[in-house]
């Protein structure tokens, strides 16, 4: 897909009077997607190569594109051709009308099942009512950030990252552009279910402590329904006696209680294993190669993260 891609970038914005630095992300891929780059380099000196020296992930290798970009002002577009870079010129015209962040909003997510977009959908709206600022809705990474939106995204060292929080997280002033979102010319997705599922945890838990607040509130209400439960089983038993009855209601109550204090202990644990690898300070990534265009070339880069 990437000459496919590189040729409908070119495209969208020969004619726009910019200067143009192109900056494709290597995040330790196996097939053939670095020679690809490279051979387009030889033909194309604005293309900024950055080959991670293993796959880090999708946030990170977003976090070294912002990282090392050189222009005024970033776009950040995956490379399957899914968003269109036709748009781009838009996203432009927005953001020199003084916008900082213009991101673009889906109206339709063509080639995508049901069941993603329904969970994408419910995902949405329940990190907006546990969060505290507003995270546009149909909305993926797809936007043109400001020279001083990136510096602020590249102030952020932590490694658990939700990019999409992150944005709407530094604030300034922000505008939406909306488009139909094409399905995948070619290749699958490798975003499996359990990898969105883990990806929605990170996105919960980076912005919100709710989950703590709801395993508290929870607790406090089983404490007291089984102090009342056990205020009503000794009234019951001074009345009507004891004939010992109460087996399987026994060990549903048991089995209810041990529930509620594994998933309490499970939030915890997603918590608490956050906190121990940043505590750590590791490095973001390391990079394996990184070969500035020829509008970056006056840039100091700056160290791997």
């Amino acid at each position: 897909m990437l000459a496919e891609f590189h040729e409908a970038v070119d495209k969208a914005l020969s004619n726009y009077p910019v200067d143009l630095e192109i900056v494709y992300i290597n995040d330790g891929s196996t097939d053939n997607t670095l020679a690809i780059i490279n051979r387009l380099r030889s033909s194309d000196k604005r293309i900024t190569l950055i080959d991670l020296s293993r796959n880090f992930g999708k946030e990170i290798a977003l976090t070294a594109g912002l990282h090392k970009a050189a222009g005024d002002a970033v776009v950040v577009i995956d490379a399957d051709l899914q968003d269109p870079p036709e748009l781009i010129p838009e996203l432009i015209k927005e953001w020199q009308n003084g916008y900082d962040v213009v991101y673009a909003r889906r109206t339709r997510r063509d080639g995508e099942s049901m069941v993603k977009k329904a969970t994408a959908h419910f995902f949405h709206r329940i990190l907006q009512r546990v969060g505290k600022f507003t995270i546009p809705e149909d909305t993926g990474d797809f936007r043109i950030l400001s020279r001083r939106a990136v510096n602020a995204l590249n102030t952020f060292k932590e490694h658990h990252r939700y990019m999409k929080g992150l944005f709407s997280w530094i604030g300034f002033k922000q505008k939406a552009v909306v488009y139909k979102r094409n399905s995948r010319r070619a290749g699958k997705t490798k975003w499996s279910y359990w990898r969105l599922w883990n990806f929605a945890i990170d996105g919960i838990t980076s912005f919100t402590i709710a989950p703590l607040k709801i395993s508290t509130y929870l607790g406090t209400i089983t404490a007291l329904s089984a102090i009342g439960y056990g205020i009503y089983m000794v009234i019951d038993t001074l009345i009507h006696g004891n004939p010992v009855p109460g087996y399987p209601s026994l060990i549903v109550i048991i089995l209810t209680l041990g529930g509620i204090q594994l998933i309490a202990i499970g939030i915890l644990g997603e918590y608490l294993g956050r906190i121990f690898n940043e505590t750590k300070q590791r490095p973001l990534y390391f990079i394996n190669e990184y070969l500035p265009g020829i509008h970056a070339a006056d840039k100091q880069p700056k160290d791997d993260q």
